[in-house]
């Protein structure tokens, strides 16, 4: 073996002869010690044994360089997954892995996805624009490696996630079908002195096999000075829910435009006032009465429309089960009038004018029943000592939003009932409307403004994992 790098004298050039001899077997005898100094001290020998050890040194350099590039590249490096449309960001810091000896690099593949490294900051940063299991290749060069040497080349796998929307089908919806109804719908309107944003969107689990929007809606301006908005959900075990969400909506529109009803609707104007003066319990007794016997006559009617319609086409009730929420509201020189009816998962509200306060006009069909919930088509809830609880009447001085939804924006916004008393959920919802949203959407709630629809509908196609029903949401403001 060799044992020295540097010759300091007679007695290492002598060792490293000897080195030699004993390691091709051949043994100096103690009469020819004398003959091996000789040979030692031969100039020709001196520098063959010289190149010797010039040799070995960069043998040695270059076995430490192999090995340490063996090293970098054997060494377990991971960075995490990405996906696709969603800014990335990810640490890649020489010195946390070790690398100071690292003097070139550059790094191929990543900017074919979109990506890029920034050295100041020690960050893969960028917006993954390609899927797959990308194989990044490190090339880099170590510290005393020849200039002239190519690079090293180490492979740093990359997994970027397809975006989980586009792995949804969108199909149309058959248009031959007898209660075929349109897939996106968004409105913007005048509703009296107010105005009423709206949209309902088929969800993607129906986009994504071709079946129905099950949800719908309808407003009108009332000749009385009032103005209804009504949602419904269509249940989406109910063969023809799509057929009974849009018969329950346009019932409750079409009962209030009777001229019956309009004259009903009349005793209002003269209680509201005497309600506002505080004149006591009688007042408040009348208009409850006439919030119950009003609005229950149109629930009655609904229901009823959806019997005729089950029997003439050969349906069961059940078959059209839907949800059903409507708010009539009115404006007085009191304030605004609120008049409302719930039943199902579907939740109504109102938010005060310095936004500080919700008000729920209606209660859920989910706690009491384990998580299902109750449908205008049932019998059952006009036989419940809780019928009447499901009116409600509210008179506020002012509003800045009432709005009514369907479970595909409750349950992805506020999760749990309890969440919908917390001002603070409204908050969010709002900052959410105005643009505070992984997509950076943004609504902006004003009569003047010309993109309402547009942003409204782009905002209604936001991203929420496992949660893909119709959504619906009216927003009175």
């Amino acid at each position: 073996m060799f044992v020295s790098k540097k010759i300091n004298g007679m007695s290492d050039a002598k060792q490293l002869v000897t080195t030699l001899l004993k390691n091709n077997n051949i043994q100096v005898p103690a009469d020819r010690k004398q003959l091996l100094n000789q040979f030692v001290q031969d100039e020709a020998n001196l520098r063959a044994i010289s190149t010797i050890i010039k040799n070995q040194d960069q043998l040695m350099t270059k076995w430490k360089l192999e090995n340490r590039i063996a090293d970098i590249r054997q060494q377990s490096v991971r960075i995490p997954n990405g996906t696709v449309g969603k800014p990335y960001e990810a640490r890649f810091d020489f010195d946390l892995l070790s690398w100071k000896d690292i003097t070139e690099y550059e790094f191929e593949g990543l900017q074919n996805i979109g990506l890029h490294y920034d050295s100041k900051i020690k960050l893969i940063t960028g917006t993954p624009a390609e899927s797959g299991d990308h194989k990044i290749i490190f090339k880099f060069k170590i510290s005393g490696q020849p200039a002239e040497l190519p690079f090293n080349e180490k492979i740093i796998p990359l997994i970027i996630n397809p975006d989980p929307r586009s792995l949804w089908k969108t199909l149309e919806s058959d248009k031959a079908d007898p209660w075929w109804k349109q897939d996106d719908v968004t409105i913007f309107s005048p509703l009296g002195p107010l105005q009423l944003l709206v949209s309902s969107k088929r969800g993607r689990s129906h986009a994504n096999v071709g079946s129905f929007r099950e949800d719908d809606f309808a407003f009108s301006e009332l000749e009385n000075g009032w103005s209804i908005v009504v949602v419904a959900d269509g249940a989406g075990s109910a063969k023809a829910s799509r057929k009974g969400s849009s018969i329950a909506c346009n019932a409750v529109v079409e009962y209030f435009k009777e001229p019956a009803a309009i004259d009903n609707m009349k005793e209002f104007d003269q209680l509201i006032p005497a309600y506002k003066n505080n004149t006591g319990e009688e007042t408040a007794a009348k208009i409850n009465r006439l919030v119950y016997n009003n609005l229950g006559k149109a629930v009655f009617q609904v229901h009823k429309n959806l019997e005729e319609f089950a029997a003439t086409n050969n349906l069961a009730l059940k078959d059209l089960n839907s949800t059903l929420i409507f708010t009539l509201i009115k404006k007085y020189q009191e304030g605004f009038a609120f008049l409302s009816f719930g039943v199902g998962d579907c939740p109504i509200a109102i938010i005060n004018k310095d936004k500080t306060e919700v008000i729920l006009m209606n209660w859920l069909d989910v706690g009491e029943f384990g998580g299902g919930t109750r449908f205008i088509t049932m019998a059952e809830i006009f036989k419940s000592d809780k019928f009447a609880s499901r009116f409600g009447f509210k008179l506020m001085d002012d509003f800045s939003y009432l709005m009514l939804m369907s479970d595909g924006i409750y349950d992805p916004k506020f999760v749990v009932e309890n969440s919908l008393a917390d001002i603070k959920k409204w908050h969010q919802l709002l900052a959410d409307l105005g643009g505070k949203n992984e997509d950076g959407v943004a609504v902006v709630l004003d009569k003047d403004n010309p993109d309402i629809v547009e942003q409204f509908s782009r905002w209604m196609d936001f991203w929420s994992p496992g949660n893909h029903d119709d959504r619906t949401l009216a927003i009175v403001f």
